[in-house]
Formats: C-alpha cells, sequence, structure tokens
C-alpha cells in the first residue's frame, strides 16, 4: 500500500486520478492527521507538491524522508517533495529568477530505474535545489533547472522538481515507480 501525502498541491488530484486507473492501492492524507507511528503500514510513499510553506509540513515529510532513508522504503518526491528530500539531507534550495511554469525537456543523465529516456513534463516551481548533499545524485536536468530528478544513491528514494503527474512521460514515470 502506497501512502500519497497531500501537501496541498493543486495537482494531487491528477495525480491520485491516475493511481486509481493503473490500480495502484494508495491512500491520501494531508500530512497533519498522519500518524507517524504507522508509517510501516506503508510500503511507499509519494510527497506531493505544496501551495504554502508551513514549518509542522516541513517537520511531518522530514520525518517521513528519514523513515525511507533509515528502513530503505521507496519514495517519490515532488516538487515541493524533491526540495523537502534535499533539505532533510542537508541540502539547499533557493527562489527561482522567475516562476518555472509549462512544458520542458528534461534529459536523464544517469541511468536509474524510473526512465532512461528524454522527458516532456510540466514545471510548475518558484523554488528549486540549489545544492546538492550527498548522498543524493543528480538524474536528470533542464535548460532552467539543474536537479531536475534526483536519486538517493542505490535506494528507491527519489525526487523530481517536476510535476510527472501532469505529463504522459512523467506518469510512465510514477508507473515505473510504483512498481519497484
Amino acid at each position: 500500500m502506497l501512502l500519497v501525502v497531500d501537501n496541498g498541491s493543486v495537482y494531487t488530484r491528477q495525480l491520485t486520478n491516475f493511481l486509481g486507473e493503473t490500480g495502484v492501492l494508495f491512500e491520501k492524507q494531508p500530512p497533519q492527521s498522519l500518524d507517524l507511528n504507522l508509517l510501516t503500514n506503508y510500503d511507499g510513499f509519494i510527497l506531493s507538491g505544496r501551495k504554502k510553506n508551513e514549518k509542522k509540513i516541513n517537520e511531518i515529510n522530514s520525518k517521513i524522508v528519514k523513515y525511507c532513508v533509515k528502513n530503505n522504503v521507496k519514495l517519490l518526491g515532488i516538487c515541493y517533495g524533491a526540495e523537502i528530500l534535499a533539505l532533510t539531507l542537508g541540502g539547499t534550495i533557493r527562489k527561482t529568477p522567475s516562476v518555472q511554469k509549462g512544458n520542458e525537456l528534461i534529459l536523464i543523465l544517469k541511468e536509474n530505474s524510473i526512465c532512461n529516456d528524454s522527458l516532456n513534463v510540466f514545471e510548475s516551481h518558484a523554488f528549486e535545489i540549489s545544492k546538492l548533499p550527498n548522498p543524493l545524485v543528480q538524474l536528470a536536468g533542464s535548460e532552467n533547472c539543474k536537479y531536475e530528478m534526483i536519486q538517493y544513491e542505490k535506494r528507491p528514494i527519489f525526487g523530481t522538481q517536476f510535476h510527472p503527474e501532469m505529463s504522459k512521460d512523467g506518469n510512465y514515470l510514477i508507473e515505473k515507480f510504483c512498481s519497484l
């Protein structure tokens, strides 16, 4: 069972609709209602994007990241989810010079288990990862964003700065993640 942590993204509905269409068993919960003692009930997590910055939501998402790293549980952080993955492990984020919104070609720079070819994806973010901490590695980049896709080295823990739930190529990436 997968847990979708709904951090308030306007795109979470597309994500859950897609997961439902593919037959993936999942639950969706906002972080504020999660019982962190029950994380062992799930075999994977998707951290959605967010609308606004809230300290309590950041703390809860960081605890989920730490749980996944410690227990080698699969995780996909989308947009804010990728940023909190990097921040939790010692990275930094920054405000982008302009809001990134629209379609983008993502170039895969390192072989990985969820995508191998360039992707046409949808961007919608005003922040981005600026410093990637060890042991996170860059998997993909674009003309507008260096760290479009990251992975915790050799573990099923990924982050995408883009919104895979909003494009055909991105949906394929989600399917591959779910089948890990």
